[in-house]
């Protein structure tokens, strides 16, 4: 084992794993899971660019700061929603920080030259050769995982996945799949986000299917992305490999929705309310 992983030892890695030049790859990964990178953990997602070419597309999820996303969901106390009535700045899209929870590699691209970003809390930055394609507008306020989304673009353009070192339950791909599944009883979360119009900050009312640990349907069991995710894995023989130190996984965007619905829908169907 290398003492340190250099940029190439990594794009060698992630061609042996089948990331090809011109796929176009929605990444969740782990940088502790990857080891020691010479040059630091920015020579990630350059070895991964280095495979993909400049003919690929690069995307990762990045969200929005904490509390974007809170006021009006009824999880917040009527002093604490005051607080941040009076307190929030309006959201930026282009200088908020990503959400802690997704990880460090998500910031690291966002600020790096050259990478897009979509204009709305539910952010995904792009970088490579569809970049545009899947943040410019128009896309959807409300119900911003579904229909007419990055996420569907993504689907259209042959996406791929990589799952690098990372929990299997944080495939944020499959929210596209609880927008777009037609099932009775999905659950509805509204809330307010700070905006800017015509330079004044305004509180803008948004809804989607629940994105939260509590589900988009009460039938989800525990931990439904990483069941789901593993059981399309088993389905279709797929064992990953390795880059650097981590476990990793890339796999076929459209054949998992394909599961992925099929499971909701099955599980949905065993709810009795």
């Amino acid at each position: 084992m290398p003492v340190v992983y250099s940029r190439q030892e990594l794009a060698d890695d992630f061609r042996r794993l089948g990331v090809a030049a011109g796929d176009t790859v929605i990444v969740h990964a782990s940088v502790r899971a990857v080891g020691p990178i010479a040059g630091g953990p920015d020579q990630i997602h350059l070895a991964l660019k280095d495979a993909l070419t400049p003919e690929g597309t690069l995307v990762m999820y990045a969200s929005c700061p904490e509390h974007y996303d809170e006021v009006g969901r009824g999880m917040l106390t009527a002093d604490q929603e005051r607080e941040l009535l009076d307190k929030l700045p309006a959201f930026d899209a282009n200088t908020a920080r990503s959400a802690r929870d997704n990880g460090a590699l998500v910031e690291m691209l966002r600020t790096y030259p050259g990478t897009r970003v979509t204009n709305h809390i539910a952010r995904f930055i792009a970088w490579g050769r569809h970049a545009e394609r899947l943040t410019a507008p128009p896309l959807p306020w409300n119900y911003p995982f579904g229909r007419g989304s990055t996420l569907e673009r993504f689907v259209d353009l042959h996406g791929r996945i990589l799952l690098l070192g990372c929990d299997h339950d944080t495939v944020t791909f499959l929210h596209y799949a609880e927008h777009i599944v037609d099932i009775p009883g999905k659950r509805v979360a509204k809330y307010r986000v700070p905006v800017l119009e015509d330079g004044v900050r305004v509180w803008r009312e948004m809804e989607e299917f629940d994105t939260s640990d509590a589900g988009a349907h009460p039938a989800w069991p525990e931990r439904f992305f990483a069941q789901i995710t593993d059981g399309y894995l088993r389905e279709t023989g797929n064992a990953g490999g390795r880059v650097g130190d981590a476990a990793a996984v890339l796999l076929d965007a459209r054949g998992l929705l394909d599961h992925a619905l099929r499971v909701m829908t099955s599980v949905a169907a065993t709810y009795s309310g």
